[in-house]
């Protein structure tokens, strides 16, 4: 009985002394992940209803990489905010912009696209500027960094009204309808609609300088990991290969899709 006793010792610090050499095991066995179901190219559901998009297969090679499995849930844009915070999802993407205030209650992994908003109108009754919203309804996407910049402008360009929107995809088609004068949204997901919705575009830019990056709850336990693993994929060029997929454009050098970028801070 002693000799087995030992013998199941030895065994036991065998395993751990093994398992130490090969690094330290994840504390899960999967990434549960909340994504915005009306945001293409970042993230649509096909025929299937399987989740597709330049974000959803980011996500799963992130997984791959960590050699974790991964969930997706459905969820609006507003809903991934308190989802992340409460640790119901581990991530959330939406094309999500960084920003200082968002920081102060979320964790963000580092950039990996840098975008700008835009003014979206009807091609025959284009907005062609800022300063051309005065008098208009203009359509949101509730809680966006759109629906900041026209409620911290409205008084600036006179715009008459905000409307709130859950769905970009009911935004878009108030504009299409003539409900709403223009709509104020990130520029690459109002311009993949619009490669069908041909009777839209967007007629002016707002410079904000905007970065995107994947959101977490505050001080998640695989921030680090998922943020190296984003580094690894910049710089094997994988992260270039997926924006080549989804936009069918090679990302520029220097943006953030190609370069490693700081992770974000408060």
């Amino acid at each position: 009985m002693k000799l087995l006793a030992r013998r199941a010792v030895l065994w036991a610090a065998t395993l751990a002394f093994g398992a130490a050499l090969a690094g330290p095991a994840l504390a899960q066995d999967k990434i549960v992940v909340g994504a915005y179901p009306a945001n293409p190219p970042w993230q649509f559901k096909n025929e299937k209803g399987e989740f597709e998009g330049f974000e959803i297969e980011m996500a799963k090679e992130i997984a791959k990489r960590l050699n974790i499995g991964i969930e997706f849930q459905d969820s609006g844009f507003q809903a991934l905010f308190a989802a992340t915070s409460s640790g119901r999802i581990d991530m959330a993407m939406a094309s999500i912009t960084i920003t200082p205030e968002r920081l102060k209650s979320q964790s963000f992994t580092q950039a990996h696209y840098d975008s700008d908003l835009g003014i979206a109108s009807q091609k025959a009754k284009p907005i062609n500027s800022a300063e051309e919203l005065k008098g208009k309804t203009i359509g949101v996407l509730s809680t966006s960094t759109g629906d900041k910049w026209t409620k911290e402008n409205q008084a600036k360009y006179g715009v008459a009204t905000i409307r709130g929107y859950n769905q970009q995809t009911e935004m878009l088609l108030d504009l299409a309808a003539g409900r709403v004068d223009g709509v104020v949204s990130d520029i690459p997901g109002m311009e993949f609609s619009f490669v069908k919705m041909k009777d839209l575009a967007v007629t002016a830019r707002i410079k904000t300088g905007e970065q995107y990056g994947l959101m977490m709850k505050k001080g998640h336990p695989l921030l680090e990991k998922v943020n190296t693993t984003i580094t690894a994929m910049k710089k094997d060029g994988t992260l270039g290969a997926i924006h080549k997929k989804w936009f069918g454009t090679d990302a520029p050098a220097d943006s953030s899709t190609m370069q490693e970028r700081p992770l974000p801070k408060e």
